[in-house]
């Protein structure tokens, strides 16, 4: 197969769309499309989720899938030193995970040498390049929700594990510079009218009235892109390769539309080796995702708005009747807390996008699975969009030529939210968003703490601080047991916190961690578990942004796309 890239000169990066545990097939693939192009290597693997970091068979037990079609995969080896990733990997949540193991990564972390989770919501440096992604799928009745599961999880827990959450997209949406690649697993909304939609259509007849509906994609991935922008968007989750560009400058094309003014450059295909993978399970996997519909999200504060509707559509404000009407004199004499507030106008969450982001074209791929004869591997050289930050940060003349860096603006967004949030607690409430202006001044005086106690000692890189927590799958154990693992507290997670001067969250003594198992998992209506409450940060109980009023309800993620 003939094989292109997307540009030359940059970082090299290999794309793929969904893991599913398939890791020896995922390497052999880029290898082998490595050397058609007579690279050495990539510098980067991306993973677009439903990467399955299952350590054992415990870890097995709570990831989202019938059980007869269970398996283990390739990550064991990674995870035990067996084997290890020939070059650094990051990778996103899916709706097919080990919540588990990814519990315990909150902020993110490596889940084994080499291989970067990034955490429920991430911004990241490798090099040159800032990489912003959100794990999980769109579930609108979940969003405005905390992050309440905690082991052992029941039945629903371990799926709303992987459902986006308000609180994690409320970070992203206060990023105000520029980003240069955007991760998100299902597509963000939308997206399919910026490419050849009647194509798409052909391919995945269900998709066209979803599109429709606007019930196609995640509506928070969307608010995020529009928000940041990225030269670059990579997504898989619906397994079918698909190309687009969303242009900012001038009007959006209809939906069904073909966009040809600007196609994505040519691409770089590689199908999986043939012994990977040969028999592809067509089987729902989330039961959970195709049921009830979402419930509205509310929007949020921004200085953005909606027009209102034109005159003539809204006429209830002509239609009060004579003796119900008060003078305007008799008004005038009441207090001021009789006076009704102006209504406040509704918004886009992110919007407007501030003057530090000024990308204007995103060109989108998703990316199918790893299996014979699909298309789900992209090589590329991505540059940044800011060249200078070639020139600040060069390649080593060592291998590795980058290394993956703490971004100093996330640092502080995520100083300013740690207190506000909620772990583990059904019964709790997301705090509530107070909009964009009240938080940038907090962020500012949160990125001078940065500056002098990250930035100036020399501490933005991520260290290479992996550690086993669960014990590793041992050879000839049953892969399938109905026990679920136990909760660890993660080395990187409390060095993290500790780097930030923030409060471990997840972290208990064993005492506790016994009792909550002894009780076993919450009843199905979520009641009666423990928490942690917030610690340390400048979140205040509900300094963030964006307060779960982010989304119009649509948008239902299409979770059932999610098959081996």
């Amino acid at each position: 197969m003939a094989t292109t890239t997307l540009e030359s000169g940059g970082v090299r990066v290999a794309v793929e769309g969904c893991g599913h545990g398939t890791l020896n097939a995922i390497y052999a693939a880029v290898d082998r499309s490595c050397r058609e192009r007579k690279w050495d290597t990539v510098d980067l693997l991306i993973i677009g989720g439903d990467f399955q970091s299952v350590r054992n068979a415990q870890d097995l037990a709570v990831m989202a899938c019938p059980v007869k079609y269970r398996e283990l995969g390739d990550f064991p080896d990674y995870y035990s030193g067996v084997r290890k990733a020939p070059y650094v990997t990051i990778f996103i949540g899916g709706n097919h995970e080990a919540s588990s193991h990814l519990w315990e990564l909150y902020y993110g972390g490596w889940v084994a040498p080499n291989i970067y989770y990034m955490g429920a919501a991430n911004v990241l440096r490798f090099g040159p390049l800032r990489i912003a992604g959100m794990s999980g799928i769109w579930k609108g009745f979940d969003y405005r929700k905390p992050h309440f599961e905690r082991l052992p999880f029941n039945d629903n827990e371990v799926r709303s594990f992987y459902h986006v959450r308000e609180i994690d997209i409320r970070k992203l949406l206060l990023v105000r510079t520029q980003i240069d690649i955007g991760l998100s697993h299902d597509w963000p909304r939308g997206i399919e009218r910026h490419g050849d939609s009647e194509r798409l259509f052909r391919q995945k007849r269900d998709f066209r009235q979803e599109s429709i509906d606007g019930t196609l994609g995640n509506v928070a991935a969307e608010y995020v892109l529009d928000r940041l922008r990225p030269p670059y968007w990579f997504s898989a989750h619906l397994h079918v390769k698909f190309a687009a560009l969303k242009s900012f400058s001038s009007p959006q094309p209809s939906s069904g539309s073909k966009l040809t003014e600007k196609p994505l450059p040519d691409d770089e295909e590689a199908e999986a080796p043939k012994e990977a993978n040969p028999d592809e399970i067509d089987l729902d996997l989330d039961d959970d995702d195709d049921d009830n519909a979402d419930v509205p999200v509310q929007m949020q504060p921004s200085s953005a708005t909606v027009p209102p509707p034109p005159d003539g559509l809204d006429s209830s404000k002509d239609e009060v009747s004579e003796t119900n009407k008060v003078s305007e004199d008799l008004l005038a004499q009441l207090p001021a807390s009789f006076t009704k507030p102006p209504p406040r106008p509704k918004t886009i969450p992110g919007q407007p996008v501030p003057p530090g982001i000024t990308n204007e074209h995103v060109r989108f791929l998703a990316l199918d699975k790893c299996l014979p004869g699909r298309r789900f591997l992209q090589l590329c050289e991505i540059h940044p969009f800011d060249k200078a930050e070639s020139t600040r940060f060069p390649p080593s003349e060592s291998s590795p030529r980058y290394r993956l860096e703490y971004d100093p603006e996330w640092l502080a967004i995520t100083r300013v939210f740690h207190s506000g949030l909620v772990i583990g607690d059904p019964a709790s409430q997301t705090a509530p968003d107070l909009g964009e202006d009240e938080y940038i001044p907090l962020i500012d005086e949160e990125r001078e703490w940065v500056e002098e106690h990250i930035i100036r000692p020399g501490k933005l890189a991520v260290p290479e601080n992996f550690c086993q927590t669960a014990p590793p799958y041992e050879q000839g154990t049953p892969e399938i047991v109905h026990d679920q693992p136990e909760e660890y507290t993660n080395p990187q997670t409390a060095d993290f916190c500790q780097l930030l001067d923030l409060t471990n969250l997840w972290d208990s003594d064993q005492q506790e961690r016994q009792e909550r198992k002894s009780r076993g998992p919450a009843p199905v209506d979520r009641g009666g578990r423990g928490f942690h409450g917030g610690g340390r940060g400048r979140g205040g109980g509900g300094r963030g942004r964006g307060g779960g009023r982010g989304g119009r309800g649509g948008g239902r993620g299409r979770g059932f796309r999610g098959r081996w």
